[in-house]
């Protein structure tokens, strides 16, 4: 693989793993730019054969995708059946900004392991940025939240979802069992709620299924 596809493929593993750069940088022993440095500025070229192996054993990978010698000729087709494997495994999702628009950012996830936590349509998914402190303790500003929006309106149920009000915001759900009204939540006590709130009345985005976290 070239340097470029080298890049590409580092930076997916490590956004569908929910990991940073930082941590990555210090699993191989390096400073915690030097990731970061490697992907967006192709400092170094390629990457120390003791960090690629390292590398390559964590996130099970095998090690020519990241930037390693190619197989031997007996071993090609099996070598691009496991690079083909290592990249198709992976599903981009879309970013939502603020608004509810989806601009052209997308995070990848390992499509098998993303699939057992929605509904039923991984394609259905979208991945948001916590607005604010409303949520708090629960979702802290900036986290990084995944959204099955085939999970909304018509299976409402006690939870955590987006809803779009202005623009887009998360909130608990719950339903009151006597009169069938909704409940609109914030975690924070500092924040308002809404009671009884007819079902019909919310613009339910979808259901906040995952939420990955960078740890300070």
């Amino acid at each position: 693989m070239n340097a470029a596809a080298v890049r590409r493929t580092l930076d997916t593993l490590i956004q569908a793993r929910g990991e940073d750069y930082a941590s990555v940088s210090r699993l191989i022993g390096r400073n915690p730019t030097y990731i970061q440095q490697f992907i967006r500025r192709g400092v170094p070229r390629k990457l120390d054969e003791d960090d690629r192996r390292t590398l390559a054993r964590h996130f099970d990978v095998p090690e020519h995708v990241l930037g390693g010698p190619a197989a031997r000729v007996g071993q090609a087709v099996i070598a691009r059946a496991a690079e083909a494997a290592a990249v198709d495994d992976y599903l981009l999702i879309p970013c939502l900004d603020a608004a509810g628009d989806a601009p052209e950012a997308a995070l990848a996830f390992q499509a098998r392991w993303v699939a057992g936590l929605c509904s039923g349509n991984p394609q259905a998914l979208a991945v948001m940025r916590v607005e604010g402190d409303a949520m708090h303790p629960t979702l802290s500003h900036g986290d990084p939240v995944l959204i099955d929006t085939a999970d909304g309106a018509e299976a409402l149920r006690d939870g955590i979802y987006a809803l779009r009000s202005g623009g887009v915001v998360v909130k608990r759900l719950t339903r009151n069992p006597a009169t069938q009204g909704i409940a609109i939540r914030s975690d924070n006590p500092g924040w308002p709620d809404w009671e009884d709130c007819p079902p019909e009345s919310l613009d339910v985005v979808g259901r906040v299924i995952w939420v990955g976290r960078e740890l300070r």
